[in-house]
């Protein structure tokens, strides 16, 4: 029996034993036939809460109402690029792993071709096998130790390059999106102000209303930049971690390649 078939009899059982508790107790059934108009009122009340970010977005103008937009747009941007990272990360780890197999091969294209076609290791076997071929005309004045360690290192580059995409969204996002909730706070807080004064009543409920909703921009900013901060100072360490790797395989694949030529 799965996993919902199991919900719906433990659900089913529940319900039953709900109805035989009401129907045994007739006290307790006419204590929660009692209750629920209350219960519903609550409810309808806290649909309506005049505080809450429905509150916030219908009385909000158009300045108001693009902070908010941002805001989201930058949150959404930045939980994206937190999961595609970590599985591109994740995959990398993966085919790291995979490329120690690349030494056991016997010559440096029967290693070359066991790699995976997207593997970065597979991408700096072909770039040291294209900088031998190439390495003819001008080219050919450039010591061939020389030669080779660019064309390594070029392709460590590209892969180092690829692998900070999207980082400086997240730096960015975790910079600026405080300011932009504080930029809305402050806007907010001008036209409750102007309204009050206009209006010439300074209750209490009056005030802590539309200030109240003009803070919750800040609280939203400070949402969208912490798990930007965190997911950027941890993606940086892991991308660290993976390039170390690609390091140390671009430079004992330099040592191989080189090996087999002077051979």
């Amino acid at each position: 029996m799965g996993n919902r078939s199991l919900k719906r009899v433990f659900l089913a059982f529940q319900l039953a034993l709900g109805a035989l508790v009401v129907c045994a107790h007739p006290a307790l059934a006419q204590t929660v036939a009692a209750s629920a108009p209350a219960v519903a009122s609550t409810l309808v009340d806290s649909a309506s809460n005049p505080y809450g970010l429905g509150a916030l977005w219908s009385g909000s103008d158009l300045v108001a109402r693009t902070v908010l937009i941002l805001l989201l747009i930058m949150s959404a941007g930045s939980w994206y690029i937190m999961v595609v990272k970590l599985l591109e990360q994740a995959k990398m780890g993966k085919q790291a792993k995979a490329a120690q197999a690349f030494w056991s091969a016997k010559t440096v294209a029967e290693g070359t071709q066991a790699l995976d076609a997207d593997s970065p290791f597979r991408f700096m076997a072909d770039a040291a096998h294209n900088a031998v071929q190439k390495h003819d005309g001008l080219m050919g004045h450039i010591p061939v130790n020389d030669w080779l360690a660019m064309g390594i290192q070029r392709a460590v580059d590209r892969i180092n390059s690829n692998a900070q995409g999207g980082l400086a969204f997240l730096a960015t996002v975790g910079s600026i999106s405080p300011f932009v909730g504080l930029f809305g706070t402050v806007w907010g807080i001008y036209h409750a102000l102007t309204a009050i004064g206009i209006s010439g009543q300074a209750s209490i409920d009056k005030v802590a209303g539309p200030v109240g909703e003009a803070l919750i921009m800040t609280a939203i900013g400070l949402a969208v930049a912490v798990p930007a901060v965190l997911a950027y100072n941890w993606l940086v360490r892991r991308n660290k971690a993976v390039m170390d790797d690609v390091r140390a395989f671009g430079s004992d694949l330099h040592a191989v390649v080189l090996g087999t030529i002077k051979a």
